[in-house]
């Protein structure tokens, strides 16, 4: 299968730091340190002859002194495993999140400020995780503001690993929502696809669906396909998984069988997911590319893989 574009981690998170007292203040005085600035789910990016990066802040420059107010729930990400982009291997790196004043003091641009789906496929290893992790924290962070327990406001604590409300016991750690996606075949080796109720212009993608308390990935692979198109799998496969931090999923990518003695003419959508459903030869699916899901996604990743026939 082709690489997963959200699923490239080229940080070491160093999580035995993030107890360390004071360390986001330190490695913000420490001109070493590089940080990426959120603000409204896009990130600050710079123009390059091949695409956009991210651009990443020296932290004592008179262009980040605006930021000193917000590194309080500043999230340390870790530090860089390889080189890339003006950033050495091993450099420590911040998150920031700002509102939309700040971000516009930080860069008057709008242009400048760009979203994880639109710049993933054009950003290093290294630059693609940070963003993924970034976004993926701070969309934690901002719907976990209040204790579940008690209603209290919480805080930022371990570098911004975890929040917890003063004087409460219990500390929120952060969590991601597991989802299931996968490619349904036939006996003729023709791909199920569908087009969600909310697409509008119409598009087609892979089934899927969000894996419920006390199930396992496979059987919510069956259970989540029967319910969008009747259909009855069998074989589920584990093929790769990505983050998906919109807000705060991971996608787990399978293939599955359709049942031996089910005729495929008999699934059919819901109708409350899923409007229309088909199955799809690879001729057919060349000719609807434009109506696919974007080079981001695992859902891509796993057409582009069974159209080539190295759906492995």
């Amino acid at each position: 299968m082709s690489r997963l574009p959200l699923a490239q981690q080229q940080t070491d998170r160093d999580h035995e730091r993030r107890s360390e007292p004071g360390l986001v203040q330190s490695l913000f005085a420490d001109g070493a340190t590089r940080v990426l600035v959120l603000s409204g789910g896009k990130a600050l990016m710079r123009s390059a002859g091949d695409g956009p990066r991210l651009d990443l802040l020296v932290p004592t420059s008179p262009r980040a002194a605006v930021l000193e107010p917000a590194i309080a729930d500043a999230v340390y990400l870790g530090r860089t495993l390889e080189d890339e982009e003006a950033l050495p291997k091993g450099t420590s790196v911040l998150s920031v999140s700002v509102d939309e004043a700040l971000a516009s003091v930080i860069e008057p641009d709008a242009r400048l400020w760009a979203g994880l789906m639109e710049t993933a496929a054009h950003l290093g290893a290294v630059h693609c995780g940070l963003f993924t992790e970034a976004l993926a924290i701070t969309n934690w962070h901002d719907t976990h503001a209040f204790s579940p327990r008690t209603g209290s406001a919480t805080s930022s604590g371990l570098a911004g690993w975890v929040r917890q409300a003063e004087g409460e016991s219990h500390v929120s750690f952060p969590r991601t929502d597991a989802a299931i996606i996968a490619a349904v075949l036939d006996r003729d080796d023709r791909i199920l696809l569908g087009a969600n109720v909310r697409w509008n212009p119409r598009r087609f993608s892979l089934l899927a669906g969000f894996v419920e308390p006390g199930e396992s990935f496979e059987a919510a692979v069956a259970r989540e396909i029967y319910e969008e198109a009747r259909a009855h799998v069998v074989e589920p496969r584990y093929l790769g998984s990505q983050p998906w931090p919109f807000p705060a999923s991971i996608m787990v990518g399978f293939t599955a069988k359709l049942h031996p003695d089910q005729d495929p003419a008999t699934v059919e959508p819901d109708n409350d997911e899923i409007v229309e459903l088909g199955w799809f030869t690879r001729d057919e699916v060349r000719a609807i590319e434009d109506r696919l899901p974007g080079p981001t996604s695992i859902a891509r990743a796993i057409i582009d893989a069974w159209l080539s026939g190295h759906l492995d």
